[in-house]
């Protein structure tokens, strides 16, 4: 196994294509090995067949070259495992709707492994989860087939670091964490993903691999709860938390900057948290940091919606029955990604209040609302910003120009202090009320 990871001799097989997967199949192409594309979704493999991708990171024309290059084997039937020397888990791990782990998506996994997979296998999961999940899930059903670790499979975790959207980090130069289950499995983990990664992290276990990407992003959760706590603070003390921020990152040492905004979104930083406080409580331990943070990123969404309502208050109108423009959908700048978006929560929430609601992004021009129903982005026309009550930017992306969406709206709703004091305004702590003219003037 160690002489055909070297000599990229190892056929690489990593199941699920998504945000995580395709960048890493794609990865590893380049790097000389035969890959393997194995995605439960005949749909999506199809398309990927076909030379679309649907990850931004990953543009058609790079699909193509690997596709070309016939080192890339994508299919939606699991017996290709049969042909793998090594295997990515890449599959997601979304939480219940009681806020616990949904392992199915790994379970459904190794259901394929331990039915396909040849002897002396090596197993990597990457998808984010809770210590201990490597053992119980992908050891233990291999194990039960009867097989030895060590000598017929060997298993380690390595939690992806995905970033869509990220121009300077990406797959190759962001450190990877490697954890085994034990010595040997670490040992080739290093080998395997040190052959496409420039920097790899080893560690003595896969739980201390399983609790470093949920320390990595509770961390965050925690941090961003508090900056959008000290917002509400400093509104109420009629304060400018923007140039506060900036005050206190002038300091070159122990302070780290951190921004208020209208909610977190993606994969990881509202979940990962949960997955860490569900394990937290079997073992009888209740992180108060993890619920508090939670609670209070969670709110911000009903907080904009709040300030929106007062925006429009200010011009003697109602939410309900005024039309209101979302400025970008995606959870991040440049990133089609809408996964726990805080917009979606705000446009169902606008929506509720009986506001006519439309949104305009061109990284992320469609989505599914609450009932079903299909909504679609304007296109980008600044005059049209005009026939708004009320623009709302949550997601200020580069292909925005906001001097024009200043300019041609009637009144601004800025959540990220985009626009950055170009225009009259009333400051609030999270959301600035930007006035480019006045509503009498602009009817």
């Amino acid at each position: 196994m160690k002489n055909k990871l070297l000599n990229k001799e190892a056929r690489v097989a990593v199941i699920g294509l998504g945000y995580v997967g395709l960048p890493l199949a794609v990865a590893f192409i380049q790097k000389g090995f035969q890959t393997i594309g194995y995605d439960t979704s005949a749909k999506k493999v199809q398309s990927l067949v076909n030379g679309v991708s649907d990850i931004a990171d990953i543009s058609n024309e790079t699909l193509q070259l690997c596709l070309d290059s016939d080192a890339f084997k994508l299919s939606a039937n699991p017996e290709v495992l049969q042909k793998a020397d090594a295997i990515i888990i890449c599959v997601p791990t979304p939480l219940t709707e009681a806020m616990e782990p949904d392992m199915r998506f790994i379970k459904h996994a190794m259901q394929d492994i331990v039915a396909y997979a040849k002897d002396e296998v090596f197993i990597s999961l990457e998808s984010t989860t809770y210590p201990g999940t490597t053992r119980e899930l992908i050891c233990a059903p291999m194990l039960k087939k009867g097989h030895t670790l060590g000598r017929d499979f060997f298993a380690c975790y390595s939690p992806e670091r995905v970033d869509p959207g990220n121009k300077k980090f990406h797959t190759l130069n962001t450190p990877k964490v490697v954890g085994g289950v034990d010595e040997m499995s670490r040992e080739l983990g290093e080998i395997l993903y040190g052959q496409v990664i420039d920097t790899i992290v080893p560690v003595n276990s896969t739980e201390v691999a399983e609790m470093s990407k949920l320390l990595e992003n509770t961390f965050r959760s925690i941090n961003i709860a508090f900056i959008n706590e000290m917002a509400l603070l400093a509104e109420k003390m009629d304060i400018d938390i923007w140039e506060t921020i900036e005050a206190a990152s002038s300091k070159p040492f122990g302070f780290m900057k951190f921004t208020p905004g209208p909610g977190i979104g993606g994969h990881c930083i509202p979940l990962d948290p949960m997955y860490l406080s569900w394990k937290a409580k079997s073992k009888n331990f209740y992180s108060r940091f993890i619920e508090l943070a939670h609670e209070t990123n969670h709110s911000m969404p009903e907080k904009m919606v709040d300030h929106t309502a007062e925006a429009l208050n200010l011009h003697q109108k109602a939410i309900n029955g005024s039309k209101i423009l979302l400025v970008g959908m995606a959870y991040k700048e440049d990133s089609n990604d809408l996964r726990e978006s805080p917009g979606l929560h705000i446009y169902e929430q606008l929506c509720a209040r009986g506001a006519n609601v439309a949104f305009c992004d061109p990284e992320a021009p469609i989505f599914r609302d609450a009932n079903g129903n299909i909504q679609k982005s304007i296109p980008i026309d600044y005059t049209a910003f005009s026939t708004y009550d009320l623009v709302v930017i949550i997601t200020p992306h580069t292909a925005f120009n906001l001097e024009q969406i200043g300019i041609a709206s009637r009144l601004i709703l800025d959540t990220k202090n985009a626009l950055k004091d170009r225009f009259q305004e009333k400051k609030w702590a999270y959301g600035k009320v930007h006035m480019t003219k006045t509503m009498a003037e602009r009817s």
